[in-house]
């Protein structure tokens, strides 16, 4: 193949997260979102060591795996993978996806399969909606960005992974602001004045925090689309209004200033029994059903943890921590957030749990000042997966059983790698599925002295 070339071709298989892989007159390319089964016609973009990298132009057959899209917005809003395949052919390219990248690094150990989400559609408890336009000089568009753009936002008021609250509330605030002319900020020339909508609803309490994320640049009366949200008719209830200001020149929702518009700046979350604080930044797994599942798996890997110290790394809002904290003698979580940690040190004294200690930093350096050798270790990193001087750090310690829970396998096969090498085997690994019609998964890994 040559860079530039328009070439037609069958895909065979999609690798982790989205790389088809096309057959094109017995040549091969990675052609990112094309699906198993699909003719596609892709434009050649890359060649380098005989590998070629393509750009999906158009489907010119559908896969026979394929059925009709359940989301309206489908093809043009680039957060969705899946939506044309039936779920359980979701799992199955999910599971085959894992267990291709760990046959690559691990020998013998027991593949338990996927579990799959127990909400397929509505998951979602977190939304963090892009202000923009869908053509240039478009009307206002509130949503998520294009497939493959940069600049250009699709509104999605019809999006399947959230509840019909989101959608009421993306339109209430898409229209305010439309019907007021208020301009949104180009990515292009930096300037303008609506950013980004956050939307954040507990799934077993209801509680709906949103925040409006905008520049400083100008002002905007508050007034009018505060007052049209809390006339909403919401099955949930809004519990908190934040206007979020953020000057960066980063497309990131961050925090240079807040004010709270109406009521309070968090909101709360049950889990397997325990109650969670959650505010606007706090980290929070995206399907609380979902995460159910999750951590169970993983204090199913824990095992015995009676008299047992455990350091939970990288350990968020403290949720794996206070898990296991009612059958463990002590639990140190470590997480580079200082927010996250604030939250988990009030969330463990929500639910009354004395024995967990939150400190907050890189683990890197923490490790370093806590005086306690832990029993067990339970890893929940971000998706790059553990810095590798952490790593050495964490694997100094030999215990004898780890419990790494990952959101990228491509992160977790590279740390096994080196796990493996120094010392480690691995016992069982499980795949949970938080994520239906997206190309991502999260993976449970128990690991054992050998």
């Amino acid at each position: 193949m040559k860079k530039g070339e328009i070439r037609e071709g069958t895909a065979e298989k999609i690798l982790f997260p989205n790389r088809g892989i096309v057959v094109s007159e017995g040549e091969r390319a990675v052609v990112k979102n094309a699906l198993p089964g699909q003719r596609v016609r892709f434009c050649v973009q890359k060649v380098r060591k005989g590998k070629a990298e393509g750009r999906l132009l158009e489907v010119l057959e559908k896969s026979p795996l394929e059925c009709e899209e359940a989301c309206p917005h489908f093809g043009s809003c680039g957060g969705c993978l899946y939506q044309g395949l039936a779920y359980q052919e979701q799992l199955r390219i999910k599971e085959l996806q894992v267990r291709e990248l760990l046959d690559g690094v691990i020998g013998d150990y027991v593949f338990e399969g996927i579990k799959p989400s127990p909400q397929v559609y509505g998951y979602r408890n977190k939304m963090e909606f892009s202000f923009g336009d869908e053509v240039k000089d478009g009307p206002l568009a509130l949503g998520m960005h294009r497939r493959g753009s940069f600049y250009d936002i699709v509104t999605v008021d019809g999006c399947r992974l959230v509840d019909e609250d989101f959608r009421k509330i993306l339109r209430c605030v898409r229209d305010c602001f439309a019907e007021q002319g208020v301009n949104f900020f180009h990515r292009l020339t930096h300037r303008g004045y609506l950013r980004h909508l956050l939307v954040r609803k507990g799934a077993k309490t209801g509680d709906i925090l949103v925040g409006l994320v905008t520049t400083t640049q100008e002002q905007a009366d508050d007034l009018e689309w505060v007052d049209r949200l809390l006339r909403l008719e919401l099955d949930g209830d809004i519990v908190g209004i934040l206007h979020i200001y953020n000057d960066s020149v980063a497309d990131v929702i961050k925090d240079e200033g807040m004010r709270e518009l109406y009521g309070s700046d968090h909101f709360y979350e049950e889990l397997l029994g325990l109650k969670f604080r959650i505010s606007a930044f706090s980290f929070f797994q995206t399907n609380s059903p979902g995460a159910e599942v999750l951590y169970e798996t993983a204090r199913s890997y824990v095992g015995e943890t009676k008299d047992k110290v455990i350091f939970d790394l990288y350990s968020g809002t403290g949720t794996i921590a206070q898990m296991l904290a009612p059958v463990a003698k002590k639990v140190i979580g470590v997480e580079i957030v200082e927010e996250a940690v604030a939250a988990a040190r009030e969330n463990a004294a929500l639910n009354g749990l004395d024995n967990c200690q939150f400190l907050a930093g890189d683990v890197l350096k923490v490790l370093d000042g806590i005086g306690e050798k832990p029993d067990l270790i339970v890893l929940d990193p971000p998706r790059d997966g553990v810095h590798p001087k952490a790593l050495e750090k964490i694997i100094g310690y030999g215990v004898e059983q780890m419990v790494y829970i990952s959101c990228k396998p491509t992160s977790l096969a590279r740390d096994l790698e080196i796990l493996l090498a120094r010392g480690y085997r691995v016992e069982r690994v499980c795949c949970v599925d938080m994520f239906p019609w997206t190309g991502n998964v999260e993976t449970v890994c128990l690991l054992s002295r050998k």
